[in-house]
């Protein structure tokens, strides 16, 4: 009995070591640095409607990046950046949320949790990619959990990398004059 379980084990380690953990894209990007005029886009939301970040100037832009709709850390941001909503309106601020997911995913989303801000759908990685934010897990491409935020003119403003989810919308909202 304990012969086949060493060779159970022994299998179950071939082939964890076997899965790759983090995609290849992660390795070749680079992060916009604070102060830096924030690379520009053109990304569809939920409703299939064009955003554009040139669009807010005169606003704060919050940019997160998240892994995948539905599931508990990005739910729980997601509630987070939503019950703050009146607070960041105040603060002149818009939420931009951007995932790998397409379109009809972002819309389920927004449906279930009752989403009203943004979420942009960037399934060609350009803009997670601009922002240093491609990653994956376990051969499976997504967003790293990043947030950027762009101030009035354009420029990077700060940036919080690996977010907690928790605490991301009251750390952004805390950075916001």
């Amino acid at each position: 009995m304990n012969k086949f379980l060493l060779i159970g084990i022994a299998a179950v380690l071939l082939l964890i070591a076997a899965v790759p953990f983090v995609t290849a894209h992660a390795d070749d990007q680079t992060m916009p640095a604070v102060g830096q005029i924030a690379p520009t886009f053109t990304l569809p939301s939920q409703t299939g409607e064009p955003i554009s970040l040139d669009s807010f100037r005169g606003k704060w832009v919050v940019l997160y990046f998240y892994p995948k709709d539905m599931t508990t850390g990005c739910t729980i941001e997601a509630h987070k950046f939503q019950d703050a909503l009146p607070q960041f309106d105040g603060k002149n601020a818009v939420i931009l949320g951007v995932s790998v997911d397409t379109v009809d995913s972002h819309k389920q989303f927004c449906t279930k949790d009752s989403l009203t801000f943004h979420l942009l759908a960037d399934p060609d990685h350009k803009v997670v990619s601009a922002y240093g934010s491609l990653g994956g897990f376990a051969g499976i491409t997504m967003a790293n959990r990043n947030t950027f935020l762009i101030d009035p003119q354009g420029k990077i403003a700060q940036e919080w990398v690996k977010v907690n989810p928790n605490t991301a919308a009251s750390d952004v909202l805390a950075a916001i004059p």
